[in-house]
C-alpha cells in the first residue's frame, strides 16, 4: 500500500484553537494508529507544523480522510502537502 508523507503548515494566529481542538485531533490520530492508516506523526518543534506518515490505497481516499481531522474541520491548518513517498531503507521500507 502506498504511503504518503503529509504536511501540516500552522500559523500564530490559530495556536489557541488548536490548542482548544488537540484532543479530538489526537483521539482521531490514534484511532487512525489503531487502523494501520497513520505510521507515525507529530508537531514540527518549532511550532511550524507537523508530519503525518499515512498508508492509504491512493491520494484521493487520503484527501478524505484528512478532510475529517478536527484541525482541517476547524479551519485550523494553513496548508496541506500530501505527498506519495517510496522510502527505500528504514522502519518503513517494505
Amino acid at each position: 500500500m502506498p504511503i504518503f508523507a503529509v504536511h501540516y503548515d500552522y500559523s500564530e494566529r490559530f495556536v489557541a484553537q488548536r490548542d482548544t481542538h488537540r484532543p479530538a485531533h489526537r483521539a482521531w490520530l490514534s484511532s487512525l494508529v489503531e487502523s494501520g492508516a497513520v505510521l507515525s506523526s507529530g508537531p514540527y518543534p518549532d511550532g511550524s507544523g507537523a508530519l503525518l506518515i499515512f498508508q492509504s490505497d491512493d491520494a484521493a481516499t487520503l484527501r478524505d480522510l484528512l478532510a475529517q481531522d478536527p484541525f482541517v474541520r476547524e479551519n485550523l491548518v494553513d496548508d496541506v502537502r500530501a505527498i506519495e513517498w517510496r522510502p527505500a531503507v528504514g522502519a518503513f521500507a517494505s
